[in-house]
């Protein structure tokens, strides 16, 4: 009996401390941290599919746009070098003021025109010496008529340049697959239509400057025709006025002596 007593009290704390060492199980707890950790991994499913989706609508529109920075066109360079490339005309003033009259009296434009020469003979055979000043206004007309022929012919060379550089544009334009690649085709395109234009502008701005200088000879002919004109008037009005008090008219009749 003592025995039993002794095994019992010696089994129950040994009871109660095994016991202490069970886990407490909850099935409402554990069902909800796996629902919570199952909607967080839907969420994240979500996302990432999004995230999928914008990558692909990314990849597509670069498909479809380009990338502006890898277009490279071969006819820029030379575009822009045209662009900046020095007039080869020159301005009316410097036209005027290169004029000399020595070169006037022996241009003869490659065989064109006679020659005038800087001096001529009488009849008497008296050499006499033609007046540099008197030319250096023909000097002006023919450096501008020259700078209007080497105007255009630079600007003929050019525009057939030009001309090519569009035609390879356009075929560009039509193999273009991105809109980056059209964007800038487009542009280089409409600069070309304008460097070809500036041409046009060029050879009109020569051409202008060439009548302007025909119209300022013509009207300084004009002028000194009107200033020639009224110095002969004058010079045949003081004639006339020395002749009338030089030679007095009679204004009696003559009375011739009678037998």
């Amino acid at each position: 009996m003592k025995r039993i007593i002794i095994m019992t009290a010696i089994a129950l704390p040994l009871a109660f401390t095994a016991r202490a060492q069970y886990i407490v199980y909850d099935p409402k707890s554990d069902l909800q941290q796996i629902l919570d950790t199952a909607q967080q991994i839907a969420k994240q499913v979500e996302e990432i599919g999004v995230l999928t989706s914008q990558l692909n609508e990314f990849k597509n529109y670069e498909s479809l746009f380009g990338n502006p920075s890898q277009v490279v066109l071969s006819m820029v360079t030379p575009l822009a070098t045209d662009l900046q490339g020095v007039e080869p005309g020159q301005n009316l003033e410097n036209l005027v003021g290169n004029a000399n009259g020595s070169s006037a009296m022996t241009y003869n434009n490659n065989g064109i025109y006679t020659t005038v020469g800087t001096s001529f003979q009488t009849p008497r055979g008296q050499t006499i010496q033609r007046s540099t000043n008197q030319y250096q206004r023909f000097s002006a007309v023919i450096n501008t008529a020259s700078n209007y022929v080497t105007v255009a012919d630079n600007a003929a060379q050019r525009r057939a340049t030009i001309k090519t550089n569009i035609a390879q544009t356009i075929q560009q334009l039509q193999k273009a697959t991105t809109d980056a690649e059209v964007q800038k085709l487009h542009g280089v395109l409409t600069s070309l239509n304008g460097d070809l234009a500036s041409t046009d502008d060029e050879v009109n701005q020569a051409a202008a400057s060439a009548t302007v200088q025909d119209i300022q000879n013509r009207n300084d002919q004009q002028k000194q025709i009107q200033a020639l004109t009224e110095q002969q008037n004058a010079d045949f009005t003081e004639a006339i006025s020395n002749y009338v008090t030089t030679f007095q008219l009679l204004d009696q009749p003559t009375l011739f002596p009678t037998q």
